[in-house]
């Protein structure tokens, strides 16, 4: 059988998304590249010009960056290592691809940003917020997500979807993502403007559909109150 066409976006929500910047956010095997992968089809089928950057990396710097993080090593990296290490991939991102795409009035769709570093390096790593606040706020400047969205799953869930070749941010165990989860489930009740939870225990469709009806709550009725 013939693969499915992707189904565009609805039309009010295409045409609030334009110069937003929205990332997909989420524990490891919560399905957030899929997520993402499939609303950035929707852009295209949509006619909307969209830029898809993953973090770290996406850049020649900053893949490099990613190599030394998720690899396995002999020598320990510290939490407060790890969280100058992404901010640095972060700020290369952002200078060469986020803040250039956004000013060309494209969509940025982001596989992790500063939320990650929030709950891994963070709450589950023990580095203070405020200290990731101000590197982040070093390393990124303006460029603030207009909505991050987290996929929600429980570690049981999670682990069954992970490959069993982990990479060194996967393989920290149990208790860690535990932690890791709080601290995605923080961020939604201390800035429930910016962050959104949505469960992603369900079928990949029923997701979706949730992702495209935050969206056009979050966007299109700010359109609608606000007009140009």
């Amino acid at each position: 059988m013939p693969a499915e066409s992707p189904r565009p976006l609805p039309p009010e929500l295409a045409d609030v998304i334009a110069g937003r910047f929205l990332v997909f956010e989420g524990p490891d095997g919560s399905g957030k590249t899929t997520q993402l992968a499939l609303f950035a089809a929707a852009c295209k089928a949509s006619n909307l010009e969209t830029h898809h950057v993953r973090d770290p990396g996406g850049t020649h710097v900053g893949e490099r960056i990613r190599e030394l993080l998720l690899e396995h090593s002999d020598e320990d990296i510290g939490a407060r290592c790890e969280m100058l290490l992404y901010m640095a991939s972060r700020a290369q991102l952002v200078a060469h691809k986020i803040a250039p795409a956004l000013a060309l009035g494209r969509c940025v769709l982001a596989d992790r940003f500063y939320s990650s570093t929030l709950a891994y390096q963070g709450t589950a790593g023990g580095v203070p917020a405020s200290e990731i606040f101000t590197a982040a706020l070093i390393a990124c400047g303006d460029s603030r997500p207009d909505l991050t969205i987290i996929f929600d799953v429980d570690a049981q869930t999670a682990a069954g979807r992970l490959s069993p070749l982990l990479d060194r941010m996967e393989a920290k165990g149990s208790d860690f993502h535990l932690r890791v989860r709080k601290g995605y489930h923080d961020q939604a009740k201390q800035d429930p403007e910016h962050v959104v939870l949505i469960d992603a225990m369900r079928t990949k469709e029923a997701i979706f559909d949730d992702v495209i009806g935050t969206l056009c709550a979050r966007f299109c009725t700010q359109h609608q109150s606000n007009p140009a």
